[in-house]
């Protein structure tokens, strides 16, 4: 008798339950907001490498493929150039960058290592930026070096390269977005008066 495969058990990340049962009633009191469906909700992340000057070096591609797929837990995608332009030697086509996307249980633990664990391992840290926020109020966070993050060996850090992580927020205001991310727990710098 052939037993059957165990599903995986998916359980709720931290930073969704703390939303779910209490931050939604907590920013709609402070925001004073009329309906529930008003309050800011972060929807996804994305996690993008752009590597354009990389585009003939296979091997950078690569690791950086590795990197995505090691932090985020997904096989990244690759992002093409939709235009040529001469003046860079790009062509149309040509692969310039890996990006994953991140939704439900899997964005909020993300989210959760990237406040409590990768941010804290800065040296000199600060916060992060309060100017970071778009008109729509998505958030955008950039590291210049992979090596901070700990799933990495050292030599998987050896090649060098950036990252960008998006905060794609739901909110009516930008102002509502950042409320949202301050209860998430982010660090935002302290600004000068």
């Amino acid at each position: 008798m052939a037993t059957k495969p165990k599903t995986p058990v998916i359980t709720k990340a931290r930073l969704s339950e703390l939303y779910r049962a209490k931050l939604v009633d907590e920013l709609e009191k402070e925001l004073q907001l009329k309906n529930v469906n008003m309050v800011p909700k972060l929807e996804k992340i994305v996690v993008n490498i752009g590597l354009g000057k990389a585009k003939d070096d296979k091997r950078l591609m690569e690791v950086a493929a590795n990197t995505l797929r090691k932090i985020t837990g997904q096989q990244p995608i690759e992002t093409t150039a939709r235009m040529s332009i001469a003046s860079f030697k790009l062509r149309e086509g040509n692969k310039i960058g890996l990006k994953v996307t991140l939704r439900n249980e899997r964005m909020y633990e993300f989210m959760d290592r990237v406040i409590n664990i990768i941010l804290p391992r800065l040296r000199d840290f600060h916060g992060v930026s309060n100017k970071a926020f778009d008109q729509q109020g998505n958030y955008s966070l950039g590291f210049t070096d992979q090596s901070v993050f700990p799933e990495l060996s050292f030599e998987e850090t050896t090649t060098a390269h950036g990252l960008q992580i998006n905060f794609i927020i739901k909110a009516v205001k930008p102002e509502h977005a950042k409320a949202l991310l301050t209860k998430f727990g982010m660090p935002f710098a302290k600004e000068n008066k």
